[in-house]
């Protein structure tokens, strides 16, 4: 058994509130490496306006650390959107937290279900998300035009 080496974690201390629209800057901000990555699609600072409506961000220190809104289609249907996690405050429970948050939001408006279309697939199903719903259906798209993963901020 080894010897604790008297190193301790500090935990990442962060509050999470409803997104407003005098915080799209620093969400943009946020997103712009995802969108360089090609993680997130581009969004136009007046888009993530829209999505501050139902969006939650975590902050630590004045600093906007991560950033998800869930889009309300219809009362069966809404999407999960724009999950965007700083790397520092990844594995710390931040995007879990953000995610429990718009699904609550959908819950609270009588939404039936919460889609959600993403790279992390490991991370969502951790989170609840399966492939298919209870009775089998299956999500499917037609792709009528190439998505954009210009840069956003220009």
């Amino acid at each position: 058994m080894s010897e604790p080496s008297g190193e301790t974690a500090v935990p990442f201390e962060f509050q999470l509130r409803q997104a407003t629209p005098s915080d799209a800057p620093a969400i943009h901000a946020l997103m712009r490496p995802f969108v360089a990555q090609h993680l997130l699609l581009s969004r136009s600072e007046a888009e993530v306006i829209e999505l501050t409506r139902h969006g939650f961000i975590a902050m630590k220190d004045e600093k906007c650390m991560g950033f998800a809104a869930v889009e309300i289609y219809s009362p069966k249907l809404a999407e999960l959107q724009c999950l965007a996690v700083h790397p520092e405050a990844q594995r710390h429970g931040v995007g879990r937290k953000l995610v429990a948050m718009c699904i609550d939001r959908a819950r609270s408006l009588g939404i039936m279900e919460v889609l959600a279309i993403s790279s992390s697939e490991d991370f969502l199903r951790s989170c609840g998300f399966d492939f298919s719903l209870p009775d089998q259906k299956k999500a499917l798209f037609y792709q009528i035009r190439p998505r954009n993963f210009d840069d956003i901020g220009s």
